[in-house]
């Protein structure tokens, strides 16, 4: 992939063609005018101030209670960014509050040029902030494909976030992510690109509902292909698709590169992946801020923040470790001054978009704060029960009313852990600082408290641990090429929970009707520097859901956690699977709702499940059924509590790749008793598949409710743009045979029907659409 020359020159010309409005015309002339008249007055020191971070802890006494005087130490010209501000201080609402106003109160009465500091912070599961609503992890809020319900739980967050001072959130991750085998996957949205944009891009449009001026800033990382880096032409139609659709149409302002290289060169420092591709190619005219002590790659001190600089990273964090030595790098013409400029004027322009200069700013009230009021704990409630995967079902669900004892049993059957993922703020202060699970602020639900409360009067409920999660030794802290903070993480026994009895689980299970095994998972097993060599259960683990089996009653497997597991070796004789993810907050609640048929599920998986543990990426685009990448669960699969019949498939079989839609029609109808939800999924195979090739891709989903026998009419629009292919530097509209497939998961095609596309084939410097447009109609 030895092609920067190229790209330069190539992109260059593009630009020129398409007359690209540069950062400076993207910036209205009154927010020009602003920061022209602030630039015009700072000196050095101020303008370096304003392209770095600082911790919070630096401004605190050794009472840790914000200290004026460590203001004037540590920041006299200012700062641009205090990070992670909530999540590392452990304050209750109205504290947090305080503690911004201080440090703003400073900035505005004390520094030179009085420029306002931007507190950033974490969000994939709600404002990492104790006492903030603790909404499921990414990847299970992907399992709902419900764009809608992701903007709003997203614009839920923003307001949280905003009432305490917070303007910029270090969100969402865009990777796609192709192996379960990656630490992270569950801050991610899949394994698909087209999946990650759209859901991506709902996310971005609910932070930034508001505007800059009442909402937070998105934050889209980490920039680019640090789940997988794979060949140039996967790399741009894929790993790039997330962060060009939040950039083009969802108005993204500020990106985070990976801690990973590209092309042999780290991403802090690739002036290929931040100039060339990220503002010549993509148009971005936003900040750039490094990855957490992701600069300490680039080498010590002034070489790295040369480096960096010239790349295009224009804000070092969450310290100054390396952008201080920025005055002896312009003394000595290392850095220009208009590079090191620019970086300047896009951090301020960013502070005056979102209102920070403003004579009445929209920040943090004088009121009392509730970062968890009924309205989110009902969004949270509503993405658990959506994101919930139904895998298996012989039957035993939803539970029949001749159950009358239950063996409730599992390491996550109690355990608030099963409920919290990576980046929510109670994961975080364990890992991090060993600080114990407040359980409630906000109010965790267990799935033992769920279905206490939601089972009927008069079923019995045994509740017992039975096993640990796993030995300590199968921990593994890896602290290289991640946030430095990890350096001081250790592997840890959690405390607090009751020794688990396993011949006490044995035997309420064999005096039960049937089993329910909560296994899987804790923020230990998964998550940033935490490594492990397998995604089997842990040994302890899989040895007791074997025992619970050998009772010889049902058992309901509830799997949480951030990845897909293996469990093929038992999958054949469990009564039911499901898998939870992280659920959050109101994540017993929801389980329990599924398992009782008071929620009929809906979610369908984001990610192959796979049936072996290669570490070769299992995923549904690069094809099913051959020996490396053969699913025990596909892509877009989930099952339902009813049935669904799709019909009546509409599609012109001929069109030109100058139209502007190509329309697809197709009725569903619920065959069951049950109301519920079907996720109808559109893929595109090419006939004539081009050199290294997808052989069928996602472009399209919808989900649709319906009552028991009734029909409806769903409509897809499909581009034609949406079937270029990136290929010898450019965009290629193929003409030829492309077959529609339609159905419930990547896998269960109901209808399908071929199209040939006519015309010329046509190169265009970088697509324009992304999605196809989807509208339903309710059958007369």
């Amino acid at each position: 992939m030895k092609h920067r020359q190229f790209h330069r020159q190539l992109f260059f010309c593009l630009m020129m063609a398409m007359t690209l409005s540069c950062s400076e015309n993207n910036v209205d002339k009154q927010t020009q005018s602003k920061v022209d008249l602030l630039m015009a007055n700072m000196t050095l020191d101020e303008k370096i101030a304003q392209l770095c971070g600082i911790r919070p802890s630096e401004l605190l006494d050794e009472n840790r209670k914000f200290s004026i005087e460590k203001c004037r130490e540590k920041i006299p010209y200012g700062i641009g960014h205090v990070s992670q501000y909530a999540s590392s201080m452990g304050l209750m609402p109205e504290d947090l509050r305080d503690f911004v106003n201080g440090v703003r109160q400073f900035t505005l009465t004390e520094t030179p040029s009085r420029i306002p500091v931007i507190f950033h912070e974490e969000c994939i599961t709600g404002f990492t902030s104790l006492a903030a609503t603790t909404f499921p992890q990414h990847i299970g809020t992907a399992c709902s494909w419900n764009p809608a319900l992701i903007e709003e739980k997203a614009a839920l967050t923003a307001q949280t976030m905003r009432s305490a001072g917070c303007t910029q959130a270090l969100s969402p991750m865009l990777d796609v992510c192709k192996t379960p085998y990656f630490e992270r996957m569950e801050e991610g949205f899949g394994e698909d690109g087209y999946l990650t944009a759209r859901l991506g891009l709902a996310f971005v449009n609910g932070l930034q509902r508001e505007g800059f001026t009442r909402g937070v800033a998105a934050t889209a990382k980490h920039y680019a292909g640090y789940a997988g880096m794979y060949e140039e032409k996967e790399f741009f139609e894929e790993t790039l698709m997330p962060f060009e659709a939040v950039i083009r149409l969802g108005g993204v302002k500020a990106v985070m590169p990976g801690y990973h290289q590209y092309n042999d060169t780290y991403c802090t420092g690739s002036e290929e992946l931040l100039t060339d591709i990220l503002r010549d190619y993509i148009g971005f005219d936003g900040v750039v801020v490094s990855d957490y002590g992701a600069m300490n790659a680039l080498g010590e001190g002034k070489a790295a923040a040369v480096q960096a600089m010239n790349a295009g990273t224009d804000i070092e964090l969450p310290m100054p470790n390396h952008f201080l030595f920025l005055k002896e790098a312009l003394a000595e013409g290392l850095v220009t001054e208009e590079r090191f400029n620019a970086s300047v004027r896009r951090a301020l322009t960013l502070k005056v978009s979102m209102g920070l200069f403003d004579e009445n700013p929209q920040l943090s009230t004088e009121e009392k704060l509730d970062f968890d009021p009924p309205a989110h704990r009902e969004a949270a409630y509503q993405l658990a029960a959506q994101s919930v995967v139904l895998l298996k079902n012989n039957g035993i669900l939803p539970l029949k009313e001749e159950i009358q004892k239950i063996a409730l049993v599992g390491p996550n059957a109690g355990a608030v852990q099963s409920l919290l993922g990576d980046y929510t703020y109670q994961s975080m202060s364990a890992f991090f600082f060993n600080t114990p699970v407040d359980l409630e602020n906000p109010h965790l639900v267990t799935l033992h408290e769920g279905l206490r409360n939601r089972l009927p009067e008069g079923v019995a409920l045994e509740h017992e641990r039975g096993c640990v999660w796993n030995k300590l030794s199968e921990i593994q802290i890896n602290a290289v090429g991640g946030d430095p903070i990890l350096e001081k993480a250790t592997a840890k026994e959690i405390k607090g929970l009751p020794v688990p009895d396993e011949k006490r689980a044995i035997r309420i299970a064999s005096e039960s009707d049937l089993v329910i095994a909560a296994m899987g998972e804790n923020v230990f097993l998964s998550g940033e520097g935490r490594n492990r060599n397998t995604i089997r259960l842990p040994e302890e683990q899989e040895a007791f859901v074997r025992k619970m089996l050998d009772t010889g009653k049902p058992v309901i497997l509830i799997i949480f956690g951030g990845r897909p597991l293996y469990i093929t070796d038992f999958e054949p004789h469990c009564a039911a699977i499901l898998h939870a993810w992280y659920p959050g907050e109101e994540g017993g609640n929801a389980v329990a709702d599924i398992l009782t048929g008071r929620v009929n599920p809906s979610g369908k998986l984001c990610m192959t499940y796979p049936k072996d543990e290669s570490h070769t990426p299992h995923c549904y685009n690069y094809g099913y059924n051959t020996t490396d990448n053969n699913p025990l669960y596909p892509f877009g699969y989930g099952l339902s509590y009813t049935a669904y019949r799709y019909d009546s498939l509409t599609v012109n079989d001929r069109a030109t790749m100058q139209d502007q839609w190509l329309d697809i029609s197709l009725s569903v109808t619920n065959t069951g008793e049950r109301a519920g939800t079907e996720i109808v999924q559109l893929y595109i195979a090419p006939e004539n598949l081009p050199e290294k090739g997808k052989p069928v891709q996602l472009k399209g989903f919808t989900r649709v409710e319906l009552h028991p026998g009734e029909s409806k009419r769903i409509h897809f629009q499909l581009s034609p743009q949406q079937l270029a292919s990136y290929s010898e530097k450019s965009w290629v509209m193929e003409p030829g045979k492309y077959r529609i497939l339609v159905g419930a998961s990547s896998t269960d095609i109901r209808l399908e029907k071929d199209v040939t596309f006519s015309g010329n084939k046509t190169v265009i410097p970088r697509r324009e659409v992304f999605f196809s447009e989807t509208f339903i109609k309710k059958k007369r």
